[in-house]
């Protein structure tokens, strides 16, 4: 088991350096036997031996090296979220958010969504209106909160 400020430190420099490497042997030494990553958008679920071979083997399996560049860890109790963008080698960033769950001192879930980034919206148009927190109330949109 580990001091959860001392895996956190150690997680945010490996993140910060982009070293996946570093990040596959802290997984390995700082995670549960029945550790599990989960990435909902394409429905996969791995446990910790076969999410490391994905993350060791990464640049092999799919021609590519990612990088990543780390934003911010927040986290509180057993639970932490990592924020950041990946560039697979296409130049096209992704956003990424990781929420972990830590148990007995040790990190037992990665749950990690992944999406491209697009542009803002346009203004909304002339025919939507609103007052301070209440909803867009637009013809054919329907109706959004925003407030």
């Amino acid at each position: 088991m580990g001091d959860k400020m001392e895996i956190a430190a150690a997680y945010e420099a490996a993140l910060r350096s982009g070293d996946f490497g570093e990040i596959s042997r802290l997984t390995r030494e700082w995670s549960t036997d029945d550790f599990v990553q989960e990435w909902p958008q394409s429905g996969e679920r791995l446990r910790k031996e076969a999410a490391l071979r994905v993350d060791e083997g990464y640049a092999e399996m799919s021609g590519t090296t990612p990088t990543f560049v780390y934003k911010r860890m927040l986290g509180g109790g057993d639970v932490f979220v990592i924020e950041g963008t990946i560039d697979y080698g296409d130049g096209i960033p992704v956003s990424y958010v990781g929420v972990g769950e830590m148990r007995d001192g040790k990190v037992a879930k990665m749950t990690e969504y992944f999406r491209v980034i697009w542009p803002a919206a346009p203004a909304m148009p002339p025919t939507c209106a609103r007052k301070a927190t209440q909803r867009w109330r637009c013809p054919r949109v329907g109706s959004l909160w925003l407030g």
